[in-house]
């Protein structure tokens, strides 16, 4: 049965050719981690969301000894503190390889839920049922997060891509926001009232836009992981793949501009206050609204749009100097990200974003509200806070669902591609290894353990390798004697 350990952050070689050409380049790793609300309805007996969710994992403890495992497609499963299922991506190279994985995570929590809202039927009535939000606020008022991760090299310094990606992370999400019925009305994103400050290297007792903690999942000299804990959990294909993919290219102006040894330009974009700039992006919905108090210092009209446009015409002046950037993702097309890009930010400006519905969760919704409104007469805030739980419910949810059908909301990859990730890691990152590890020593009964960076067999024979090189798809001769000891 496998068991979890935590992997060191400590290199014992040199950088070698490969690694070394990896710093070099503008490739990148990218993973989410998604925490998941759960709650039940309909129950004849009192059940809450702690002892459903570890209703859920009963199956995983049967198989693993543990709540926290990793599974065939290279991607980890645990139940995260306050009881929320979280699912963590394998490795990927390109945006749509993580979006595809992201996917699958949804596959298996809906798995989860329906086998758990099948024993408790048995034991608290026919009509129960459980629900798992991918979201990020419930009715209590309690928030749980959307992590993206980004490997970075370790020459550029954290406080500068802290201070020069931040206002983009703010502003981006006019695009990427999954909206919310709040107490103020309706919000942009999900997250901007539960943010604490804008950098921490802590996780639960506050909640900063970005995370300072070091644990690069590899070679500590060569990266670091950029953990973004800005940003709400998205139903919408193409903003989760948006998301990834314009932030890895404002990254690679970052690092390029390290790599120089010069100002990337960024830093005149800093805001005095990011928490007050956040606050105002999510309650701005025409995107053009809000004003920001700069730290140099100035002000900046034209809110989230304005902000984004200044991002934007950096990275397209930068992909003409660089056309190399366009290689560093093997199934995402550079040039349409920008495109799209310019598209979003220049219907915002039009004043007519409700075209973005079919792409953009939290307008998508927004429009949703307002028909259903004018159809129906004026709908309670209860009323409107349960049909925005549905949007996000994988389990039990039909709104999304709905919306998909009828070609409400865009997709871009099919339930095949789901399935398919949730069989298989990437084939280019070393989650493929991981996963056969995982996949093959699981079938033949063995003790095992593994986490990011290390596999261990503990029985029927005991062997260990390290996978420091996230970008190492290649199985070696160790792996493969490690596989041969199964038998």
């Amino acid at each position: 049965m496998p068991q979890l350990r935590d992997s060191g952050n400590h290199s014992t070689a040199p950088l070698d050719g490969r690694t070394r050409s990896e710093v070099d380049a503008f490739t990148r790793i990218f993973g989410i981690e998604t925490e998941y609300g759960v709650s039940v309805t309909g129950a004849d007996a009192p059940c809450n969301s702690g002892q459903t969710a570890m209703m859920m994992f009963q199956p995983i403890v049967a198989r693993s000894r543990s709540t926290n495992t990793y599974i065939e497609n290279g991607s980890r499963l645990y139940l995260d503190v306050g009881s929320h299922p979280e699912y963590a991506t394998a490795e990927a190279r390109d945006p749509m390889d993580a979006l595809a994985l992201d996917m699958a995570g949804e596959l298996v929590m809906h798995d989860l839920a329906m086998d758990a809202q099948r024993r408790l039927r048995a034991s608290h009535g026919k009509r129960t049922m459980v629900h798992v939000f991918k979201n990020n606020a419930d009715s209590a008022g309690h928030s749980f997060g959307c992590h993206e991760n980004y490997l970075v090299r370790r020459f550029v310094p954290l406080t500068v891509i802290e201070h020069e990606l931040l206002p983009f992370l703010i502003t981006r999400q006019i695009f990427t926001g999954a909206g919310r019925v709040g107490e103020r009305g309706f919000q942009v994103t999900q997250r901007a009232d539960f943010l604490d400050e804008a950098v921490s290297s802590a996780t639960t007792r506050s909640r900063p836009m970005v995370n300072t903690r070091d644990e690069p999942h590899a070679d500590p000299d060569a990266f670091r992981r950029l953990h973004v804990i800005i940003g709400d959990s998205n139903r919408s294909q193409w903003a989760t793949m948006m998301k990834l993919a314009t932030t890895h290219l404002v990254l690679c102006v970052i690092e390029q501009a390290g790599r120089e040894g010069r100002e990337s330009g960024f830093a005149r974009l800093a805001f005095v206050d990011p928490g007050a700039a956040n606050h105002a992006v999510s309650r701005d919905v025409s995107g053009v609204g809000a004003t920001f108090d700069m730290a140099d210092g100035g002000v900046i009209s034209g809110g989230a749009v304005a902000m984004q446009e200044r991002y934007l015409v950096a990275v397209e002046r930068f992909v003409e100097d660089h056309p190399e950037v366009v290689a560093s993702l093997p199934r995402t097309d550079v040039h349409d990200v920008i495109r799209q890009w310019r598209t979003v930010l220049e219907t915002f400006g039009s004043g007519d974003a409700d075209v973005l519905a079919d792409r953009v969760d939290w307008i998508c919704k927004r429009r949703l509200f307002d028909a259903l409104q004018a159809r129906t007469g004026r709908l309670s805030t209860s009323r409107l806070e349960q049909l925005d739980m549905d949007y996000h419910d994988v389990a039990n949810g039909t709104v999304y669902a709905s919306l998909c059908r009828r070609g409400g909301m865009r997709t871009m990859l099919g339930p095949d591609a789901a399935d398919h990730a949730l069989r298989t890691p990437p084939s280019d990152t070393r989650a493929v290894l991981r996963g056969r590890f995982v996949r093959e020593a699981k079938a033949r009964g063995a003790r095992y353990s593994c986490d990011w960076t290390r596999l261990t067999l503990m029985a029927p024979q005991h062997s260990e390798m390290v996978l420091l090189d996230p970008f190492d798809f290649e199985e070696s001769e160790r792996f493969r004697r490690m596989l041969g000891s199964l038998d």
